[in-house]
């Protein structure tokens, strides 16, 4: 198939070109925009099941509109004094003189006594914070103009204010964002022109993949959204980061594969157009075998109950498969058309190398397989045992530079409210019956919500337009996103709030810490099904290019296994040496889609460039030295641009992208080196033979009669296909 696939796209490799560039620019023009499909709004994706979704459902029926966010001014006296009366009024007057100004996308200004702390070193104004979507550029405009109107009020009045909320620490940090996705993106373009121009010596071969791929993403993204659309998807804010890693991460990774054994082939003799059929020929089936385990892995989210991950997946499949078909048929005309140009100006590929680093390492796997496969398994066990001290971090805002307006605002609240007071855990009370629900009945239940556990202080009932639901706010006496505050809405709150709730009623509880509850909740239920259909079905895709049942065993083993090594070394670095609380909970699923999906292209490499050796006749150790040093460099030179890519996020001044960029590049690093270019050849030599069974993939294809009774022997193409 993919022989005849290979000589169909040279020698018609202008059409091939042609029907690209006509199908990019049909797509790109008539597609909506992936961004009709975006929402920013984490319990979006939480089904309705989950109780603080319910709580959601209960406040939009029930209650006055909700603002779209909210923003806390904290006003205190610069003299750090206690807050006298005249100061609590001239706070009262500042809230009505912010009101007079209708600062667009603002409304409320809600202050007096009950935002006066009890030891009255601050004073709240709440401001309700309203857009048609949580990701308003509006509501950043709304903080800098509140912001500079307080400025200009307090002047003289021996007051000052500080803005914090979520959308403040957001306007605070979002330099530092950008800053960091920047850096991000110019550094996987230098990392691949840099890496490819070392290998390859050409800045041709270098600007390949940028061109490509970036046409790539154009499709790929309009493809999304179109699907996206007809489907109605809802896709989160980060899908389009992702999908920019995803593409360059296997796209570069495949036109490497390509390039790698297009160069072998001219180095043997082959002519230029026969040196890339064969390449389809031989790797063309290695590709579509890797990103067949890629698609896999991301449809497998489906199966997620969080609905960030189940649109998530299909949009990252799609993507993979559009990398798939231009790796098959773009990539092998464009270079079979620019022939031995492609690796312009060096002449390094018309020689074959000398003692290399991979012949030296192959040579050693070859000759001590036991030793390679005890120590390489044995660095993936030591690792994975940081594991076992996972715990999941919610708090973002910990992860900022703490030196913000925002930041210093929060400290204050924490310092003279309840640690919770920015983000209360609301509970809704309703009746059974719909019947009204009684004052009496509403103080029982407030005064049992006093000795809840974690409970700070117990705020007031606030009535709806329902009789039979009101809400009570509880703000808890430790972090609320802490995953301490987590685990105790998650069981022990939750709990005595059901069980308080008096005869006929019900106790709904919400608010941020019970939405993060919920999908920290859902994300176990997810990881504990994604992870085993994920390796069953990667394992049959093995079997199926293998023609083996033992190999895909271990294969999958060794993906796990890598999976809890690149876990572990991340709690290892900043739970243990760095005394964090923990890992950012987006971790485990985060490595899921860059290790354990992309990570599995590694292995597949390597394997069939093994089974390559062992069926031209060569002994399983033989077998491996040769597979480790021809197919050595390609995982290496991939691995290395990936895990650069993702190791540049450790520059960036925010925890959870420290957190992600060091998870990600350790996890490509031991998929790339340790497993895949020391357990896995390793492991298959010591075992030989056995690891083909029962199909022997490793011998060598029968010869075949032809009519005329003659044996003839498989042969690849030669210059007779020239058209």
């Amino acid at each position: 198939m993919f022989g005849w696939l290979g000589r169909f796209v040279v020698r018609r490799a202008w059409w091939v070109i042609a029907g690209w560039l006509v199908a990019s620019v049909a797509i790109i023009g008539l597609s909506p925009s992936l961004s009709d499909i975006t929402s920013a709004e984490q319990s979006d994706f939480l089904p309705s099941k989950y109780e603080s979704i319910q709580a959601i459902k209960l406040s939009q029926t029930a209650f006055a509109k909700q603002a779209t966010a909210s923003a806390l001014i904290v006003v205190k006296r610069t003299d750090g004094a206690a807050l006298s009366d005249q100061d609590s009024a001239a706070v009262t007057t500042l809230a009505d003189k912010l009101k007079a100004r209708n600062i667009p996308a603002t409304e409320g200004y809600v202050t007096g006594p009950q935002a006066l702390a009890p030891d009255k070193s601050i004073q709240l104004i709440n401001v309700g914070l309203e857009a048609p979507t949580p990701d308003d550029p509006a509501l950043l405009d709304a903080i800098r103009s509140l912001r500079t109107a307080l400025t200009e009020d307090l002047n003289g009045t021996g007051l000052s204010a500080r803005v914090g909320g979520d959308v403040a620490a957001y306007v605070d940090n979002e330099d530092t964002f950008n800053g960091a996705f920047a850096i991000v993106g110019i550094a996987t373009f230098v990392l691949i022109i840099v890496l490819i121009l070392v290998i390859f010596r050409s800045p041709i071969a270098a600007l390949l993949p940028i061109i490509v791929i970036g046409i790539v993403m154009q499709v790929t993204t309009s493809i999304i959204a179109v699907v996206g659309k007809a489907l109605d998807w809802n896709v989160g804010q980060d899908l389009q980061t992702i999908l920019l890693i995803v593409l360059y991460g296997i796209g570069t990774d495949y036109i490497l594969f390509l390039l790698f054994r297009y160069r072998e082939r001219l180095r043997a003799g082959d002519d230029k157009q026969t040196a890339m059929i064969v390449s389809v020929q031989r790797v063309g089936e290695v590709i579509a075998s890797a990103a067949g385990a890629v698609v896999v892995a991301f449809l497998v989210l489906l199966l997620a109950s969080l609905g960030f991950f189940g649109s998530l997946g299909p949009g990252l499949a799609i993507a993979v498969g559009v990398m798939l078909i231009t790796s098959l048929t773009l990539i092998p005309a464009l270079v079979s058309k620019l022939g031995r140009f492609v690796f312009w100006p060096s002449k390094a590929w018309q020689h074959p190398p000398k003692a290399t680093v991979s012949r030296k390492l192959g040579a050693l796997v070859g000759r001590r397989p036991a030793l390679v496969a005890v120590v390489s398994g044995l660095v993936l066990v030591a690792l994975a045992g940081g594991t076992l001290m996972y715990k999941a971090d919610y708090d973002f805002s910990s992860g900022f530079p703490q030196d913000t307006e925002s930041a210093q605002a929060q400290a204050d609240l924490g310092r003279a409210f309840a640690a919770g007071a920015a983000q209360p855990t609301q509970v809704y009370l309703t009746t059974d019956n719909g019947e009204p629900v009684n004052m009496q009945t509403i103080e029982l239940f407030r005064s049992a919500a006093r000795d809840a556990p974690g409970v700070g202080q117990v705020g007031e009932v606030v009535l709806s337009n329902r009789q039979d639901i009101v809400r009570i706010d509880l703000l808890l006496n430790i972090n609320p996103v802490s995953n301490e505050a987590i685990e105790l809405v998650r069981g022990d709150l939750r709990d005595y709030l059901h069980a308080q709730a008096p005869g006929g009623t019900r106790a709904v509880v919400g608010g941020t810490t019970a939405v993060f509850a919920d999908i920290n909740t859902a994300n176990n239920r997810d990881l504990s099904v994604i992870l085993p259909v994920a390796a069953a079905l990667i394992a049959i895709i093995l079997a199926l290019l293998l023609r083996s049942l033992v190999a895909p065993i271990y294969l999958v083993v060794a993906v796990l296994l890598n999976y809890a090594a690149t876990l572990g070394a991340t709690v290892y670095l900043f739970q243990g040496l760095q005394d964090k609380p923990g890992v950012t909970f987006q971790l485990p699923i985060i490595l899921y889609l860059f290790v354990v999906a992309i990570g599995t292209d590694y292995n597949i490499l390597m394997i069939a460039r093994l089974r390559e050796e062992a069926r031209e006749g060569k002994e399983p150790r033989e077998a491996a030295a040769l597979g480790v040093e021809h197919g050595g460099p390609t995982v290496a030179a991939a691995g290395l641009i990936l895990a650069g890519t993702f190791g540049v996020l450790m520059l960036a001044p925010i925890s959870f992208l420290q957190q992600m960029g060091f998870a990600v590049a350790i996890g490509i690093v031991l998929s790339a080196f340790v497993m895949s270019f020391f357990f896995v050849p390793a492991f298959t030599a010591l075992i030989g033979h056995a690891a083909w069974w029962p199909g022997h993939g490793d011998r060598a294809p029968a010869p075949h009669q032809p009519a005329g009774g003659a044996v003839e022997l498989e042969k690849e193409p030669g210059p007779a296909v020239h058209p």
